[in-house]
């Protein structure tokens, strides 16, 4: 930490945690009714360099309480604890179409906060620094433990608890970009679940096999309570959850979380069939950056025919359903409504938790993560790149994925750790 002429202090605590905890942020010494700007900074491991900041005004003893105090502009407004993480966003002049992940989860975030003179809102590096600390974020908490799993043709990263066990476990499917994502996975396992990140889009024709397999690596660990096994999907993962969990004779899980979810898709057919079934519900709009395409979903009607939905009717189990109403990219509310009137006929709605959310859009990540409202992507099941829209308006949107989590940790919670055998 750096003194100043004023003997200025920047503290945060804790300045070490999970990414989904809180921290304080306090300025202290400053004068009285000084205008400062609190300033968050953080390199990725791609090499982009992420920043927000907040402008503040010092009390009549010369401090600022970021937890209580309201920012007067700059990347977020308002009393906002944590919009020095939230509002990050790419430093000017970055590349397009960027999207923060965290991709080795055995590694911090570390952010830079700093404290700059007066309201700034550019040219940082070249501006004099009153104070700054390092901040470290984790997804791993101390003794979690990472397992590569390639058993049985199953890839995938088991996120072990601390301690013997056995713990519920968790099986996590993330969406169509593909690949092992596991940050999700590791802070779930932070908060006591056996999880299992599932790569499962390395080739088109994955068939329903390979999920049940996977579902019986981690039902077969000594470890995991083979009786409380839960899944968690978001986008495309979620929608190979609700048919898996409909249809599947192996796959008998505790309860849902599908975030993001559309039940609509082929009930025969692969992975691959269900993704192009998505994919051809949406349309490709110009777009000025770079003559790539923007593609946005078009919200078309929820299908009659029974052959081209999840007959979520079926389900046995408790299903959480999060709700992005901004959406742009899957028609995830008008999903939701008519998952909740066949549930409501089937006799079975007392099994479903619906959280709907305002201004959120898409990507309902882990708390304080940042808002990404469109991002460059493509999937490994095709070599076009577009420019995709996701919805979502940065406040609203992170004030969702942070409620939406501890609901979610709650229900997980319930079903997995508090429920009879």
């Amino acid at each position: 930490m750096e003194t100043n002429l004023w003997r200025l202090l920047l503290s945060v605590q804790p300045s070490r945690g999970l990414v989904d905890e809180k921290f304080s942020v306090r300025v202290q010494n400053a004068p009285p009714a000084h205008r400062l700007t609190v300033h968050a900074l953080l390199h990725s491991e791609d090499g982009d360099t992420w920043e927000a900041f907040g402008h503040y005004v010092t009390d009549a003893g010369g401090d600022v309480n970021v937890s209580e105090d309201p920012s007067l502009g700059g990347t977020y407004v308002g009393v906002e604890p944590m919009g020095l993480l939230w509002s990050l966003r790419p430093v000017p002049g970055s590349r397009p179409g960027l999207r923060f992940r965290k991709r080795d989860v055995q590694t911090p975030m570390q952010v830079r906060l700093s404290v700059y003179q007066g309201h700034q809102s550019e040219g940082f590096m070249d501006l004099a620094v009153l104070a700054s600390v390092m901040v470290e974020r984790w997804y791993m908490a101390p003794g979690v433990r990472r397992v590569n799993i390639t058993e049985g043709g199953v890839t995938g990263a088991l996120f072990l608890p601390p301690g013997p066990g056995p713990f519920p476990g968790l099986m996590d499917l993330w969406g169509s970009s593909g690949g092992l994502v596991e940050y999700r996975s590791a802070l779930l396992a932070s908060h006591g679940f056996a999880t299992l990140a599932l790569d499962y889009l390395k080739q088109a024709d994955v068939k329903n096999e390979y999920f049940e397999d996977a579902y019986r690596v981690l039902q077969q660990h000594p470890q995991v309570c083979k009786n409380r096994i839960g899944l968690v999907g978001i986008s495309l993962g979620s929608s190979v959850v609700l048919k898996m969990s409909v249809y599947s004779n192996v796959i008998q899980p505790r309860c849902l979380v599908c975030v993001c979810a559309t039940h609509v898709q082929p009930v025969e057919g692969t992975v691959a069939d269900c993704f192009a079934h998505i994919r051809n519900s949406k349309t490709k709009l110009p777009c000025n950056a770079e003559n790539q395409l923007f593609c946005r979903s078009v919200l078309l009607p929820i299908p009659t025919d029974t052959s081209k939905k999840v007959d979520v009717g079926r389900l046995q189990c408790p299903l959480l359903l999060v709700v992005g109403e901004d959406d742009q990219n899957m028609p995830v509310p008008e999903s939701a409504d008519d998952m909740r009137q066949m549930m409501e006929r089937a006799g079975n709605s007392h099994l479903l938790t619906v959280l709907s959310y305002p201004g959120t859009g898409h990507l309902i990540e882990p708390p304080y993560s940042p808002h990404c409202r469109a991002s460059k992507f493509r999937t490994p099941l095709h070599k076009e790149s577009v420019m995709m829209l996701w919805g979502g308006e940065a406040a609203p949107h992170s004030h969702a994925q942070e409620d939406a989590w501890r609901k979610m940790l709650d229900f997980l919670k319930e079903n997995l750790y508090c429920s009879a055998d």
